[in-house]
């Protein structure tokens, strides 16, 4: 079986400047996949590479065996719902309408929505929560809200593969959690394959099946989150200090961050 998304010797730049470097990785069919790095690491370059936006100078990005060019944009979206990190509100739609919009790829020439349609909208906000605001406006919407609503836009357009670019950014910690735990149902009850950008180490561990680990558009260690969140590898990428240890609620890795005030002091838990 082909993986969902291979990536081969993948090299994008903007103008001279690189931004991906030789970039090699697999994402299985119908895993959590979360890929981490600091900024500037070409993270929101790399997912936009895997949905076809951005052509690169070198290598190439497969989707379930087919190269992403050679396919037609209404093909792509057929196939990858994309949650961009930030979403114009200042438009006059409501609910309802923006999430009917991930219907584009599949209804006719005309672009009239069918009872199916409609069913598949209403199908996609009752899963995230969100049916009670259908004909609220976005600019209405906390920042909770919008991200459930643009991800019931992308849940509408029935993709096999969804990419999301830092969707929990600027959330409170019950937003956060909220957030995840619909990613991970996604995965677990619809065998979606989840492709996400996080700065949250510790939500990576927590959510991620496997993780990849970038810094200036290398990779530097990808695979589960133990063998990535290690001491060693998060000081080499981040250039400050961790302690990583194990976290109480499972046996996946916990990140902590070592302000200059602590250094030099022993650890007491």
């Amino acid at each position: 079986m082909s993986p969902a998304v291979l990536v081969k010797h993948l090299q994008v730049s903007y103008g001279r400047q690189p931004v991906l470097r030789d970039l090699s990785f697999e994402v299985p069919e119908g895993a959590f996949f979360i890929i981490i790095g600091p900024n500037s690491s070409g993270k929101t370059t790399l997912l936009r590479a895997i949905a076809g936006t951005v052509q690169p100078q070198q290598g190439q990005v497969e989707i379930w065996g087919d190269p992403v060019s050679h396919f037609s944009k209404k093909a792509l979206a057929r196939l990858i719902a994309v949650v961009p990190q930030r979403v114009a509100t200042d438009i006059p739609f409501t609910v309802q309408e923006v999430v009917l919009m991930g219907r584009s790829p599949h209804v006719g020439w005309m672009g009239l929505e069918q009872q199916k349609d409609l069913d598949l909208a209403v199908e996609a906000m009752t899963f995230t929560n969100v049916a009670h605001l259908a004909q609220r406006a976005l600019s209405q919407l906390s920042g909770g809200e919008l991200q459930r609503v643009i991800i019931a836009r992308a849940i509408c357009q029935q993709p096999r593969l969804l990419l999301l670019d830092e969707p929990t950014a600027a959330l409170d910690p019950a937003h956060q959690v909220g957030i995840m735990d619909l990613m991970a149902q996604l995965q677990e009850e619809r065998g979606l394959t989840v492709v996400m950008v996080s700065h949250d180490l510790n939500l990576a561990a927590m959510y991620g099946v496997q993780l990849l680990l970038l810094k200036e558009g290398k990779t530097i260690q990808s695979g589960r989150p133990a063998d990535v969140l290690t001491y060693a590898l998060l000081e080499q990428t981040y250039g400050c200090p961790v302690l990583v240890d194990e976290n109480p609620l499972g046996r996946v890795p916990r990140v902590t961050l070592v302000p200059r005030r602590f250094l030099g002091r022993p650890f007491d838990p």
